[in-house]
């Protein structure tokens, strides 16, 4: 059985690593070259980098700081932010990140997840998809969260990994920063119509949510932010935890 993967999420602005809550209301929470090293070292199993205002701003992801990251780093590293092209994702891959994740991009030009998958190798993309529930549907928003869609997270999801994703982020923003759970009735339906891994992001708060992101979510992997960086939750006390419910992890 392949072990459940537990993903601290460094969301970069200004080179600072920053958390909110829906999305908004962002606070400093370090340096992200600490704190990726200080992951790495606590039993991360991988870690995410999102340059989170890079879309929004119309720039690249600091590629500078990636590279001072990878270095730091020995665990597996995907990064997002600003994506758009081949050579973009050939510039983080060669900064050291392993994974990049793309976003509004792909929502708009869905035919690069194709193309990136052929030229790097689908185990390379990471589609992050943000949804929140729109009339009791769930709904695919993108630039950071701030432009709505009417795009269906589940056909969405479905396209993508057809087209070539190796993995899906999904980040409920109705539960992002609030530390009240998983969104685990839609992880579970991604996790069931799917075949590619499913990573929970947005609302962990305690040990027994990520647990239900397991369990209930049916989740390969679970990505949290403000309970790592803030010191909450210890990401070697959050293992044993899982493994005394009965989850395979890397202890």
């Amino acid at each position: 059985m392949l072990t459940k993967r537990i993903i601290p999420c460094l969301d970069i602005k200004n080179g600072r690593t920053v958390k909110g809550v829906n999305f908004v209301a962002l606070r400093d929470a370090g340096n992200p070259v600490e704190l990726a090293k200080l992951y790495a070292e606590n039993g991360a199993d991988e870690l995410v980098f999102l340059d989170i205002s890079a879309t929004e701003e119309r720039r690249k992801t600091l590629a500078d700081l990636v590279l001072r990251v990878a270095k730091n780093v020995n665990i597996p590293f995907t990064v997002g932010g600003g994506i758009s092209s081949i050579e973009d994702v050939d510039t983080l891959l060669k900064c050291g990140a392993d994974k990049v994740s793309v976003n509004s991009s792909v929502v708009k030009n869905p035919q690069l997840i194709n193309s990136l998958s052929a030229k790097f190798g689908s185990q390379c993309i990471v589609v992050a998809i943000d949804a929140k529930q729109v009339n009791g549907k769930w709904k695919v928003h993108l630039v950071g969260g701030k432009v709505p869609t009417d795009i269906d997270l589940f056909e969405w999801a479905k396209e993508v990994e057809l087209r070539g994703a190796g993995e899906i982020l999904f980040t409920s923003m109705d539960n992002d920063g609030t530390k009240d759970g998983f969104a685990n009735e839609a992880l579970a339906k991604l996790s069931t119509e799917l075949n590619i891994p499913i990573i929970a992001s947005g609302g962990a708060g305690n040990t027994q949510h990520f647990t239900d992101a397991f369990l209930k979510g049916k989740a390969d992997a679970a990505l949290a932010a403000s309970v790592f960086h803030f010191k909450e939750i210890e990401i070697n006390d959050l293992k044993e935890e899982l493994k005394k419910n009965g989850i395979p992890v890397r202890l």
